[in-house]
């Protein structure tokens, strides 16, 4: 991902929290017939504060992966959209899109079948828990030999990134009466109404660069 020191992203804190809002993420990976990708969720990994992720595939797609054998590209996006020209004033300019993504790349971790049980159980976690009836993985008419069945069609893996590039181009380039106005048309009920691109844009404004 090309960088630019106006739109670079290195805080831990601010990657971690781009990865707990977007957990659905793109695996990329460099198989014999070229490249292959997947898409999964995967969880930060709550024994650590660094940018380790957990997650899971679905067998083969380990064996297309390489999973545990070769370098494992893992895209994260978070919120992004269009900006239109018209927003900058009139003045010269092209249209744009504002997004914020990290890449973490590194060689993964097979987890154990035990520890690849409590990451399914976590994920599964992670997303009945705001349901009206949460339903665990373990909840009845699921009984231990079903669960048992599917988690074994699965392989877990553990990344710790050996590089991570994160960029947010939130329009920080320009001044900030620019930034408001493209706010407030993120804000509005036009055709490219996006309301999570114009809190980012908010939060990227307050923070400022290399944050």
């Amino acid at each position: 991902m090309r960088q630019n020191p106006s739109f670079v992203m290195t805080d831990v804190a601010e990657l971690r929290r781009l990865i707990e809002l977007n957990p659905w993420v793109t695996l990329v990976s460099t198989g014999p017939d070229g490249l292959v990708a997947s898409h999964y969720a995967v969880l930060l990994d709550d024994s650590r504060d660094d940018l380790t992720i957990v997650g899971h595939v679905g067998k083969p797609d380990d064996a297309i992966l390489g999973l545990g054998e070769r370098e494992l590209l893992v895209v994260v996006q978070g919120p992004h959209g269009y900006i239109s020209p018209s927003w900058y004033g009139d003045v010269a300019a092209v249209p744009t899109w504002n997004f914020i993504s990290a890449h973490l790349s590194g060689v993964p971790e097979l987890l154990s079948a035990e520890e690849n049980l409590a990451v399914l159980d976590r994920l599964v976690n992670r997303f009945e828990n705001g349901m009206p009836h949460p339903r665990g993985m373990w909840e009845r008419p699921n009984d231990e030999a079903f669960v048992q069945r599917l988690a074994s069609g699965t392989v877990g893996f553990r990344l710790t990134p050996s590089r991570v590039v994160g960029k947010r181009k939130m329009s920080q380039n320009r001044p900030a009466d620019v930034i408001d106005t493209i706010i407030g048309e993120l804000e509005d009920d036009g055709v490219h109404s996006n309301q999570s691109l114009a809190e980012e844009m908010r939060r990227a404004r307050v923070r400022g660069v290399n944050a």
